[in-house]
């Protein structure tokens, strides 16, 4: 298993950058397929929802709750 992998995202009309490791990469690649839209629409989604959650624990979690419903 590799590393954390950093990507430069823009959210919410902003660049910033976030650290996950290459499978959340492709399990969020794949939930977003599979819901017709594109990675950035995604993380923006999880991006608004989080609260007070940094973005890459956010979007951790994000993926467990998708897979585990």
């Amino acid at each position: 298993m590799s590393g954390p992998q950093k990507r430069s995202i823009k959210v919410a009309g902003h660049r910033t950058s976030t650290s996950l490791e290459p499978d959340f990469w492709q399990a969020l690649q794949e939930i977003a397929q599979a819901q017709n839209t594109s990675m950035a629409e995604l993380i923006e989604a999880v991006d608004s929802a989080r609260g007070k959650t940094n973005l890459s624990s956010a979007l951790r979690c994000f993926i467990l709750n998708h897979y585990r419903f």
